[in-house]
């Protein structure tokens, strides 16, 4: 694993620098990690406007993982959100964070068992701090055969669960229970989410959350940025009753969705559906000898 982070602007150092500070105050981490494209050295920042006339940015997140001991702690009382948002008040942290957190148990045995996610974690990011109480282990190497085999696995798993969610959407639609209907719908496009995340990764972080989600599968093809386009307020408006949908279906009585806004969010995820099975199987395709 990597030490440094001199391939990175010095403005880029002093953000990462005070955000390990912000986290070294706020919880006892093991390990601070920086991983995926600013550990590599292949992050985005563009911004362009198209022919239409709309602006888009794309800014690639800093990847953290955390490794502490006492997970539970910090898993449940929202200290993700909260280093996020001392990183931008406190530290003047421009650059997006995107935050994954796991016990040194978890991550252990992850390495040990050859889970490619953590193997290149190991093999690509840059330690950024360690309390020197525990020591890494040897990664398992696994075959191209045996990375081919889990992600065929994922694959089958997952698009699977996906796609039974859509019938249940299909079916609860049908009867013109509409709010149990974009809960389904919500699940669907989560699972479709992991089903990508696995199969090229290894690995799905723990939440429900879809624009994180949709974010951690655009490197992978440019075509997950535009499942739900957020150009126009109704567009936003409508990408927002699916988002709330995993949460409010089931806690809030206030809770409503009309028939052609689901109409509109199921052709939005029957396109992610398609764009999921063909990008998986090309790469699982890919793994060979």
């Amino acid at each position: 694993m990597k030490k440094s982070l001199s391939h990175l602007p010095q403005e880029k150092k002093d953000e990462l620098e005070a955000v390990v500070e912000i986290i070294k105050e706020m919880i006892a981490a093991e390990f601070i990690i920086l991983f995926g494209s600013y550990a590599r050295g292949d992050w985005v920042e563009d911004r362009y406007t198209a022919e239409d006339g709309i602006t888009y940015e794309y800014q690639s997140d800093y990847d953290l993982l955390l490794v502490v001991r006492n997970l539970p702690k910090y898993q449940y009382k929202g200290y993700r959100n909260r280093i996020k948002y001392r990183a931008r008040k406190a530290a003047g942290c421009t650059t997006p964070l995107s935050i994954i957190m796991h016990s040194v148990d978890e991550f252990k045995k992850a390495i040990n068992n050859g889970d490619y996610f953590f193997a290149d974690i190991k093999k690509e990011g840059v330690m950024l701090y360690r309390s020197g109480r525990f020591r890494l282990p040897a990664v398992k190497k696994l075959s191209i055969k045996e990375r081919r085999d889990k992600a065929e696995a994922h694959f089958r798993h997952w698009f699977e669960s996906a796609k039974d969610f859509l019938f249940g959407f299909e079916k609860y639609f049908e009867a013109e229970k509409y709010k149990i209907a974009a809960f389904n719908l919500h699940q669907a496009a989560e699972r479709f989410y992991h089903t990508v995340l696995l199969v090229f990764t290894d690995y799905k972080p723990r939440t429900h959350d879809l624009v994180e989600l949709g974010k951690r599968v655009e490197p992978f093809n440019s075509g997950f940025k535009g499942v739900f386009p957020q150009n126009t307020d109704e567009e936003k408006r409508l990408f927002e009753l699916l988002k709330r949908a995993y949460t409010e279906v089931r806690y809030n009585t206030h809770y409503r969705i009309a028939e052609k806004e689901l109409q509109y969010l199921a052709q939005r995820v029957l396109l992610l559906q398609n764009l999921t099975e063909a990008v998986c199987k090309a790469k699982i395709s890919s793994f060979t000898e």
